[in-house]
């Protein structure tokens, strides 16, 4: 059984962020999960363009970039820029007028078109946006901060996605709050992939390899 392991770079250590995606690169994570908030649809400040075109400057893996801004039509074009054809942007469907147009700024400039369900946000209001993308990242935390608990209700929202994707063309991924005891539950059952922070990734002084040997060898 496949699943994908990324890692949430506003974890990362900023003193050495370089080093840091080199080692995580060398220990084969694989992509580089990229938080990017304005302040306004979250009261929190992460990642910039500037932490962006870094990353994407010294590594050839997937960058995964999550636009959680107001109105993202109005700066798309400067991530999709400083981006390679093939790599994520999710938005929030909230945060914008027309969704489905910026996905398909998203599509044209050549990335894959993803949307990011709060825990808040039920399925029906964003069902028929599924038909566009291929990715789903499902918030199990409250978006615009690191180290928060699992909120408990979002595990509905896997069912139905699960249960909706059979007739439809897109993968899904957990974000938030993962723990050995997520994965170990949600990849068997089809979650595509998991955002790695400070549960299980950062901050623990181990080898970045030996961790994400450690995690796929759970399963």
């Amino acid at each position: 059984m496949g699943f994908e392991l990324m890692a949430s770079m506003m974890c990362a250590d900023y003193s050495d962020l370089g080093g840091e995606v080199r080692a995580l690169d060398k220990g084969g994570i694989d992509s580089f999960h990229i938080d990017i908030m304005d302040g306004r649809y979250v009261q929190n400040f992460a990642m910039s363009l500037n932490d962006l075109k870094c990353i994407r400057s010294i590594t050839d893996k997937p960058l995964d970039v999550h636009l959680m801004v107001e109105h993202p039509l109005n700066t798309i074009h400067l991530f999709t820029a400083n981006l390679h054809k093939g790599d994520i942007i999710y938005i929030h469907p909230e945060a914008e007028y027309h969704p489905s147009t910026t996905l398909q700024r998203i599509i044209d400039a050549g990335m894959i078109p993803g949307i990011a369900i709060n825990p808040g946000t039920s399925i029906e209001n964003v069902r028929m946006l599924l038909r566009i993308v291929k990715k789903v990242l499902v918030m199990s935390v409250n978006p615009g901060n690191a180290a928060q608990m699992f909120l408990p209700y979002v595990r509905e929202k896997y069912d139905q996605l699960l249960e909706l994707r059979g007739g439809m063309d897109f993968d899904i991924y957990w974000d938030g709050a993962c723990g050995a005891d997520k994965i170990k539950e949600f990849a068997p059952l089809g979650v595509k992939g998991f955002v790695l922070g400070t549960t299980l990734l950062f901050g623990k002084g181990r080898d970045y390899g030996e961790t994400l040997r450690q995690i796929r060898g759970m399963i």
